[in-house]
């Protein structure tokens, strides 16, 4: 380990997910969710990270002709102090039937536990979109239900809905949250039935349920896709979506209606169904 690390501090006053994804795409590590903004560990200096950042901030601004408020702060910080600083960060949390937590911190006997090692992570659960996706699967998915995750990430909404008993495949992307799932899920002793690099489209497969926790643009990029691998009677939960563009999303799924419609803060997390002939 290297003696000292960088520790970027990345705060934004709007457009939280369209960041999220730009340092998703980006980073060749992952970072850590905060209320209003990440977090970005290194052992390189983040000056490139912090220059893409005021690059992508500048043309979001001209292309959406709003302003957007980016504060980027870097320390350089000693390795000795990491590993404590971050585990007294992450805090375990419980979300209707689970309990999520990190590898150092001890079990709920009272609900269904859901491990996650942050270190590997870009959901740990604490994000309301992250929440309110676990809060459905608590209540739509049931044991031997065939279910898809698609846009993986940390692997934690698969890994409920096989803690609930369901056969689960899962897709993403990005390869780093594909083998970060495969990881997470073998915290937990699981193993996903299928798992790719790449979109639902791959799958040929019906399924009960589907939760898709991408961001609003993707949603209906991919809609086709996602009704497509619904089975008749099967349940779609979408999430990632700001509640001012849950209008754009509902007009590229108008062939299905609404279960339930669960907000969290700015956010809004859609379960669909098809609807009756």
């Amino acid at each position: 380990m290297q003696e000292y690390y960088f520790e970027l501090v990345v705060k934004v006053s709007s457009h939280y997910a369209l960041f999220s994804d730009f340092l998703s795409d980006t980073l060749p590590v992952g970072f850590e969710e905060i209320d209003d903004g990440f977090i970005v560990r290194s052992e390189d200096s983040l000056d490139t990270i912090v220059w893409g950042l005021e690059q992508f901030s500048e043309a979001l601004q001209k292309a959406l002709g709003v302003t957007i408020e980016l504060e980027c702060t870097q320390k350089k910080l000693k390795s000795s102090d990491w590993v404590d600083n971050y585990q007294k960060s992450v805090e375990p949390i419980a979300i209707d039937k689970f309990y999520v937590h990190p590898t150092w911190n001890e079990s709920n006997p009272d609900l269904i536990n859901i491990i996650i090692d942050p270190a590997l992570a870009f959901g740990t659960g604490h994000h309301p979109t992250t929440a309110s996706c676990l809060k459905a699967i608590s209540s739509y998915v049931k044991a031997d239900d065939k279910v898809l995750d698609v846009g993986c990430g940390s692997g934690i909404l698969g890994i409920a809905a096989m803690k609930l008993g369901a056969v689960v495949d899962a897709c993403d992307t990005d390869p780093i949250s594909v083998t970060n799932s495969i990881l997470n899920a073998k915290l937990n002793s699981l193993e996903f039935s299928k798992i790719w690099e790449g979109s639902s489209a791959l799958s040929l497969d019906k399924y009960n349920v589907i939760v898709a926790n991408i961001v609003a643009d993707v949603l209906t990029f991919i809609a086709k896709d996602l009704k497509k691998a619904m089975d008749e009677n099967g349940i779609l939960v979408l999430s990632g979506i700001l509640n001012k563009y849950e209008p754009k999303v509902l007009s590229y799924y108008k062939d299905l209606e609404i279960l339930q419609r669960i907000p969290q803060e700015e956010w809004v997390t859609l379960v669909l169904k098809k609807k009756e002939i």
